[in-house]
């Protein structure tokens, strides 16, 4: 069955019924107040639906300091040619027009717990009722030998849509004729699982295309990767002798990389290169740290309501939550958000509070009309958000069902990007 945009927006009708219940007012009379720091699919999710949800009972905000949001998940099919920039870009002007939500275009720099206030660059305090975070990720210094942010430029991670990825893309168009592209890839866990190895083809099949016989050198710390069946297979189909994995049983952990020279050193041996995408260790996005609410590189959150260990008045969301097997994806953080902004409102407002299912599929393009997916379902358990089942395209599908499947995968990013900004 086909996913398309109906189908996608209406799985979350029953989790975001709304009870009328009387509002509760916040300290200090006035309506509840939810700021949202983070405006991708977890933050413009959640700030949506407890906006539409609540009728008007509760004051959302949201800060980001992005005018336009740049989707990370479909930006490899900008690099293979499948999308423009244009199309991975979106705006908030609907969520304020629409429900009301005050879109505050700054950085977050500061939360103060005691007080429930948010500080703001332009010098600004806001104060909550309840917090929600979805940052994102940030990445871990020194996680990749001789790379740093400030080398983005030089050796792009290409990890959070917009700008690096344009200028990654460009930089294999520069390629020359037979050159190398590098990957280091990340250790676990980091953002889309799929997603380094999706890159991969979609360079792939970007240098079929105009340079046939340039190389592609992928370092991986890891000994597996998600679908890693099904990459190979279609790698080996689809782009025979282009691309070399190199994973942890072959030196891949043991990298570093000069972005000035141009080099990569996997496991002693270094190889000039063209391109090379570094895509270093992550953690939760540094606003996340500086509210306190991180144990390590991630935030641990309580599954019913994606509430905090540390402060039951803050929840965090998608990619910098550690919140038990989901792995960090747009879906995923949508997902997390629905439950969230239910439980945020119930609390707000005395409405009904839904019990708590999360969902999640990630699509994969290998190359024209070759899509692959792996998803599941998860419940709560012991405070963690548990695997349920799952499923996971197969090997030597047919080319009919894996056109179905990209043509899903389509139908299914134009009803989340709705979800999240209309």
């Amino acid at each position: 069955m086909r996913l398309n945009r109906r189908l996608f927006l209406g799985n979350g009708a029953a989790a975001a019924t709304t009870l009328a219940a009387p509002a509760l007012l916040a300290e200090g009379g006035g309506k509840p107040r939810v700021i949202v720091i983070g405006g991708g699919a977890g933050g413009a999710t959640a700030a949506r639906y407890i906006a539409k949800d609540s009728k008007g009972a509760i004051d959302v905000t949201l800060i980001e300091p992005s005018r336009a949001y740049y989707t990370c998940f479909f930006s490899n099919l900008y690099i293979g040619g499948f999308r423009e920039m244009d199309d991975l870009g979106h705006t908030y002007g609907a969520l304020a027009a629409n429900h009301g939500i005050n879109v505050v275009h700054d950085w977050a720099i500061g939360v103060d717990r005691d007080a429930k206030a948010v500080s703001l660059a332009d010098g600004a305090s806001l104060s909550y009722d309840k917090l929600i975070l979805s940052p994102g990720i940030d990445f871990v210094d020194g996680a990749v030998e001789g790379w740093s942010l400030s080398a983005q430029n030089a050796m792009p991670h290409a990890f959070k849509g917009g700008s690096q990825t344009e200028l990654l893309k460009a930089q294999i168009a520069s390629m020359p004729e037979g050159g190398i592209f590098a990957m280091v890839a990340p250790p676990n866990p980091f953002r889309c699982p799929p997603g380094p190895y999706e890159r991969i083809s979609m360079v792939a099949h970007s240098l079929k295309q105009t340079n046939p016989t340039a190389k592609i050198i992928v370092a991986d710390p890891k000994a597996k990767f998600s679908k890693m069946a099904l990459f190979q297979e279609g790698w080996l189909e689809h782009y025979p002798g282009m691309i070399d994995w190199i994973g942890e049983d072959f030196g891949g952990a043991n990298v570093s990389v000069d972005p000035d020279a141009m080099t990569i050193t996997i496991d002693g041996e270094t190889t000039k290169v063209n391109v090379c995408n570094v895509i270093p260790a992550q953690k939760a996005g540094h606003i996340a740290e500086m509210a306190g609410v991180t144990g390590g590189n991630w935030a641990p959150i309580n599954a019913e309501d994606m509430s905090s260990k540390a402060d039951p008045d803050i929840h965090v969301l998608g990619d910098a939550a550690d919140q038990g097997d989901m792995p960090k994806s747009g879906f995923a953080a949508n997902s997390q958000a629905k439950v969230c902004a239910n439980a945020v409102r119930g609390a707000l407002t005395g409405s009904r509070v839904f019990p708590p299912k999360f969902t999640n599929t990630c699509w994969s393009l290998i190359d024209t009309d070759d899509g692959v997916k792996v998803g599941a379902t998860y419940e709560v358990r012991d405070g963690r958000i548990a695997k349920v089942d799952g499923f996971i395209s197969a090997p030597g599908e047919s080319a009919d069902l894996r056109r179905a499947t990209f043509e899903e995968s389509e139908g299914w990013y134009a009803g989340i990007v709705a979800d999240m900004f209309s």
